[in-house]
């Protein structure tokens, strides 16, 4: 009896033992692997987008982020482009100065520059931005209006009838604002470099000037009168 007391004793510890390491494992495999996921996440997000997520706008001017990308972030063959979409929910002018005041805190300043915009725009906000080496432009504008069929009713959302903020008037609805905001490389950026001369020189070689007479006037002898 005493031979099988020690041995189901021993059991134990083993069976406690085993638990304890596998508890230790499973302890070390959770705190590694969030670590690890985010150092993974963090290396390959964009660290564009990372700072334009840290852009101190208010919640109602960041509505459906839409990112898109193209080009290499180390600029292989081509350099990266970013574009992001953004809705606000209020109009343009109230959006335009909430994004500057946020690209302000963030290190971003104002770029004049010729191509910015590349076409005049009316009732809307186009500006530019430089910080460190890249390049930004802001646009925002009304959204374009989704036109309802007449036999088609709108009915407001709860948080409108509470509001009293109804669709505007005429089967449209064009509230709130649509952001644009564009990055690219300064190296990458046509409008850091200079701008083509419009020297004549710089165009091609003049063509030499077309003559006027006959070119074979000084070699024939002058006729005298006889």
């Amino acid at each position: 009896m005493r031979g099988a007391r020690a041995e189901l004793r021993r059991q134990l510890r083993e069976q406690r033992r085993l638990r304890t390491i596998a508890l230790l494992l499973a302890s070390l495999l959770v705190l590694g692997a969030l670590p690890t996921y985010f150092g993974i996440r963090a290396a390959t997000r964009d660290p564009v987008f990372t700072a334009l997520d840290a852009l101190a706008v208010p919640a109602w001017a960041e509505r459906d982020i839409v990112d898109g990308v193209s080009g290499s972030r180390w600029c292989l063959l081509e350099c990266r482009f970013r574009e992001r979409t953004i809705e606000s929910e209020r109009p343009w002018e109230e959006t335009a100065r909430a994004y500057e005041s946020a690209l302000t805190q963030e290190g971003w300043r104002p770029w004049k520059v010729d191509l910015c915009p590349e076409q005049p725009v009316e009732n809307q906000h186009y500006s530019c931005w430089r910080r460190d080496e890249l390049t930004l432009d802001l646009w925002v504008r009304p959204p374009t209006c989704q036109e309802v069929l007449p036999d088609q009713p709108t009915v407001p959302s709860a948080g409108d009838a509470e509001s009293g903020d109804a669709a505007a008037p005429g089967g449209t609805d064009c509230r709130g604002s649509v952001v644009s905001i564009k990055v690219r490389n300064a190296i990458a950026d046509d409008r850091t470099g200079p701008r083509p001369s419009t020297d004549p020189s710089l165009t091609g070689v003049d063509p030499d000037p077309l003559p006027t007479g006959d070119p074979l006037s000084d070699l024939l002898p002058t006729p005298t009168p006889s």
